[in-house]
């Protein structure tokens, strides 16, 4: 079943959720949750924070946390960990703000590591649209900052980004992110016009990528230190809105394993769409790799392509790639008949587990 992304009526109809609206729209949630963020209140600890963890997992927590860590990579000091897991790391303490976010208030990773984390001393910090974790958090005394629900949590990303990055300017372990946040803002609402339903296919970045895409696998190459998460948010939502596999890796370490991979035969190549993810902060270093690896791949793979992030800060080129790969993997799904909104594996696997432990 193939559909005309430029049938605005057959997208509505097959867009459950309402996805696209929801993705054109991102520049007031990132408004929304800015003004929400201002709201945390109040010292942690006299003690000074020493290590950053982040429980969180899935499209919204993991991914919001990852970009955060590509973002700040040379300008929070305090290292920063995610943690996807039931269990923590060792060296938790009083030291480290440990903060826990589960957008729905129900993942049974995040709330058992929660209860670990809570004997560890660790100054504690929690960011939920409700659920279990909401109750707990009030029972514990906790900081709390409560973000609108009613989303699926990968279109919930600017709430939970803007909720981490405020935290961590209102304690003073960054400096105000007030105009990059504004002039992202003002990018999104911008890149909106210009990827939204109503742009027909041959003006449309996001509508053509999506297309070319037909049949391929995505693979996804960002750079070290920072699209690398760019990458991998592409990664992910293909396989949560598009459906599809998809594969991400980074430079310059793709070059001492994955790169050898290229040798393979043309007609295993073919299979697969090769997007590069360029940035102003790329360094002479890896914008050579990049373009010897793309010359290298237009010779032997179908379909590979260049990108260039948009903006003057780097939290506006980030968001301006993360937007583009929003975009393409919705336009993907619907392309080929599919809705992006439903994740039928990840209920089924839930649905599975509840099974198996029906205590929890």
């Amino acid at each position: 079943m193939y559909i005309d992304l430029d049938d605005l009526q057959a997208l509505t109809r097959l867009d459950s959720a309402h996805s696209l609206e929801d993705t054109v729209n991102y520049s007031r949630q990132f408004k929304k949750a800015w003004q929400l963020a201002r709201q945390w209140t109040g010292e942690f600890s006299r003690q000074e924070i020493k290590r950053v963890l982040i429980l969180g997992t899935g499209g919204g927590s993991a991914a919001a946390a990852a970009l955060l860590g590509a973002y700040l990579f040379d300008e929070l000091a305090a290292p920063l960990t995610l943690n996807q897991g039931y269990t923590i790391p060792a060296g938790i303490d009083c030291h480290t703000l440990a903060i826990v976010i589960s957008y729905s208030g129900m993942t049974r990773e995040i709330l058992a590591a929660y209860e670990k984390v809570k004997a560890t001393g660790a100054q504690i910090a929690i960011i939920t649209a409700g659920g279990e974790l909401l109750d707990k958090a009030r029972r514990d005394g906790h900081r709390l900052l409560v973000i609108p629900g009613g989303k699926m949590p990968r279109l919930a990303l600017g709430y939970i980004f803007l909720s981490l990055l405020g935290l961590l300017q209102h304690l003073g372990l960054i400096s105000s992110q007030e105009a990059a946040v504004q002039e992202t803002i003002k990018l999104l609402a911008d890149l909106a016009e210009e990827y939204a339903p109503g742009v027909n296919n041959a003006n449309n970045l996001a509508k053509t990528m999506a297309l070319e895409m037909m049949g391929h696998i995505p693979v996804i190459y960002g750079t070290l230190p920072f699209t690398d998460a760019v990458a991998r948010r592409w990664k992910n939502q293909f396989g949560e809105n598009s459906k599809l596999m998809a594969f991400c890796n980074s430079f310059p370490a793709l070059h001492h394993d994955e790169a050898n991979g290229w040798d393979a035969s043309p007609d295993h190549l073919e299979h697969f769409y090769f997007t590069f993810l360029e940035d102003a902060e790329d360094g002479q270093e890896n914008s050579r790799r990049m373009d010897i690896s793309y010359d290298i791949l237009s010779r032997r793979a179908v379909a590979v392509r260049k990108v260039s992030s948009r903006g003057s800060s780097r939290l506006a080129r980030l968001f301006s790639l993360v937007y583009l790969g929003d975009f393409i993997t919705l336009y993907l799904a619907l392309a080929r008949g599919i809705d992006p909104t439903p994740v039928g594996v990840i209920d089924e696997i839930k649905r599975l587990m509840m099974v198996a432990n029906p205590k929890r």
